[in-house]
């Protein structure tokens, strides 16, 4: 009996100890790797924060998904600058980058990534993004060719990202509307705090929500502006809310109302990518409710998949966020995309 007591502590302990700080070895060896953070201002005043790593093969641009920031890609980094030259860029309105407003669309924020190409990294690049981050990667080959080697697609949500497109989906009932709301109410000051009051995702577990969302409001009371970790929860159930103090919840906005989508057609921009290209799709999941669990049906990726011409699709039994949950799988396929683009 002593020896199960002592064993299921330390199994506690341990898992205690990777939920409150499974972030920090990830980000340790990226900078031991040879990274560097660095910051550049545009024309306009627009600041850009990205990492840099050790020069050891063709430029890859890293372009993450929403609500996340550079660091996201920390368990990939290490590994795969072995073989690129990487840069990993902050989004507008994410970490440390500007967040102003007025670059809030999908063109805007393209076109500065093409000038980041073309003018910071000084020759063609892999562009691989994740999410939102892998439809601005779709449109900087579909733009800007002659600047692209290859694009590597990360479960991008296209054709279930538009407001009448995503009505029915995990995205906008635990994000976009989540924020809409939040955005629209005055009693909670704190996103983290009201989004695990209110949220889609914790709804789902009952009786557990209070409880959760009491030790979500004493964490943040007693460690303002820190990012949330709760020993006693899995850390990739609340992965999603590690950035988001470095968030503008102006950017999630422009999702709900559509706006980040003024000028950009989908179906245009992946029918104009004409450099070789890998579309990597999480699995599809299904809520008991019928609500969409993922990027996007079996349908709209199979749609996706056509229009690329010549594309490549893999399907990876993951959730949303590929490169983190599956990252030797991540770092197999862009080691293997070598061969495509030489």
């Amino acid at each position: 009996m002593v020896i199960a007591v002592v064993v299921i502590a330390i199994f506690l302990s341990v898992c205690a100890y990777k939920n409150l700080h499974y972030d920090e070895k990830p980000l340790e060896k990226t900078f031991n790797a040879g990274f560097e953070e660095k910051q550049l201002t545009l024309e306009d005043g627009t600041k850009l924060n990205y990492a840099e790593g050790p020069d050891h093969g063709p430029a890859l641009l890293l372009i993450h998904g929403q609500s996340m920031q550079w660091e996201d890609y920390s368990r990939v980094l290490p590994e795969l600058s072995k073989y690129y030259h990487i840069f990993a860029i902050d989004c507008h309105g994410h970490g440390e980058s500007s967040h102003d407003a007025v670059k809030y669309t999908g063109v805007s924020m393209g076109q500065d990534f093409v000038w980041f190409i073309q003018n910071i990294i000084g020759k063609p690049a892999v562009v691989s993004g994740h999410s939102s981050g892998g439809i601005l990667a779709a449109w900087v080959a579909a733009n800007a060719s002659e600047d692209v080697l290859g694009v590597v697609l990360e479960d991008p949500p296209f054709f279930s990202v538009e407001p009448t497109e995503m009505q029915n989906t995990f995205v906008w009932k635990d994000s976009f509307e989540m924020i809409h709301n939040f955005r629209n109410q005055t009693e909670v000051d704190d996103y983290v705090v009201y989004y695990t009051e209110n949220s889609y995702f914790w709804g789902l577990f009952g009786n557990v929500r209070s409880f959760v969302a009491r030790s979500t409001r004493y964490f943040r009371e007693k460690h303002p502006g820190e990012a949330l970790k709760l020993w006693y929860i899995p850390y990739s159930w609340i992965h999603g809310t590690l950035y988001l103090d470095n968030f503008d919840l102006n950017f999630a906005e422009t999702f709900y109302m559509g706006s980040w989508f003024e000028g950009l057609d989908q179906e245009e921009t992946l029918a104009n990518i004409k450099s070789p290209s890998v579309y990597i799709k999480a699995a599809t999941i299904y809520g008991k409710d019928g609500v969409l669990y993922a990027a996007n049906s079996d349908e709209d990726a199979e749609k996706m998949h056509s229009l690329i011409e010549d594309n490549e699709m893999i399907t990876i039994k993951s959730g949303h966020d590929i490169h983190f949950e599956k990252p030797d799988e991540f770092i197999n396929i862009m080691v293997k995309f070598l061969d495509r683009i030489n």
